[in-house]
């Protein structure tokens, strides 16, 4: 089975991002297919906020669930919460991933989601 995932995150702290990418590809009998938008395949053609908005969800309407890293940074994220709207708007599943060692993790996002792993 492969899962269809978008993976929220920020572009300010992609060492979080690429570790939980890597921590998914360290299993060989997880298939999984990537919907986020990385930074090295930004979406180009988005000319405002709106745009961006409307590209971000139809790269999100493709996944089956939305897993968000929980670090402190997602509270202040103008775009992880959008895109926690989105998601719950879509009617998707969001997992929230917390970093092993965090002292701290946001609680917009542990409020926002179905599962903390």
């Amino acid at each position: 089975m492969t899962y269809n995932l978008f993976i929220s995150h920020s572009w300010s702290y992609l060492g979080a991002y690429d570790g939980l990418i890597n921590l998914l590809n360290s299993n060989p009998y997880f298939n999984y297919k990537n919907y986020s938008v990385p930074k090295s395949d930004p979406i180009h053609d988005a000319e405002d906020d709106y745009q961006l908005k409307e590209a971000i969800k139809n790269q999100m309407q493709h996944a089956s669930c939305v897993l968000i890293l929980a670090g402190i940074y997602s509270t202040y994220s103008k775009w992880i919460n959008i895109e926690i709207e989105l998601a719950q708007k879509m009617g998707k599943k969001i997992i929230a991933v917390e970093p092993w060692d965090a002292e701290k993790t946001s609680r917009v996002v542990k409020n926002a989601v179905d599962v903390i792993v």
